[in-house]
């Protein structure tokens, strides 16, 4: 309808579910230390309360939350939803939705090759005896892998392994998503003995940086193994 001052158009209104309103109300308070990591958030009757929204809407919420990785929902006479700072099964959980959405390999590939490399470099900072050990089985499996399938399966373990070992969780959530589809999307049947021979050098290499820690050389063999496209 055209008003005296001009014509207007309008079109649908997208209302906010409430439940996404208290999620995000929530997830705000707990980022800005209303609610201290490790403290509970209200219960879901007092929500209930202070809101005036339904049970459904409340639990709705809360799942969310949870899903976010922004609560801790206990169990017993002393549960309920508690606060918590989002990890890397978040990071992981956003990432594998995103690459769900796209088919853009080089991307994954190139996200590859920009990460491994700092994460290497961390880890030769940050590693712990529990790291190295990691590291050091997953290469024992390498070595000891008798067919490539076993081999590809060793060797994602291997670069979790060096990702876990850079103490840095949003470098781990994403290189457990896109590590995880490259995994799942390297033919085996490609990858000839030398192949594999040279991988598991460039593999011992990089370890052994790690273990010496020698960030600079971990970051540059790291790239060098990374950038060589033809090596799992």
């Amino acid at each position: 309808m055209a008003s005296e001052t001009g014509s207007v158009s309008l079109g649908p209104l997208h209302v906010p579910r409430a439940s996404d309103v208290l999620a995000s109300t929530l997830r705000d308070q707990i980022v800005n230390g209303v609610y201290p990591i490790g403290q509970p958030l209200p219960t879901e009757r007092e929500l209930i309360a202070y809101t005036q929204v339904s049970r459904t809407t409340v639990r709705e919420a809360l799942r969310i939350l949870e899903s976010q990785g922004f609560i801790e929902m206990r169990t017993g006479r002393a549960g309920g939803p508690f606060a918590r700072r989002p990890g890397s099964e978040a990071v992981e959980q956003s990432v594998r939705f995103a690459i769900q959405g796209e088919s853009a390999e080089f991307d994954i590939l190139e996200t590859r090759a920009a990460l491994e490399p700092s994460c290497a470099a961390l880890a030769a900072k940050y590693r712990t005896d529990e790291d190295l050990a990691r590291m050091d089985a997953a290469s024992a499996a390498m070595e000891a892998a008798d067919s490539a399938e076993a081999f590809v399966l060793s060797k994602f373990d291997w670069h979790m392994a060096v990702t876990m070992a850079s103490h840095n969780s949003l470098f781990i959530g994403v290189m457990s998503a896109i590590g995880a589809v490259i995994h799942e999307t390297t033919d085996a049947g490609v990858l000839t003995p030398e192949l594999l021979a040279e991988s598991r050098a460039d593999h011992s290499v990089i370890v052994d940086a790690i273990r010496a820690g020698d960030s600079a050389g971990a970051e540059r063999h790291m790239r060098a193994h990374v950038g060589a496209r033809h090596l799992p």
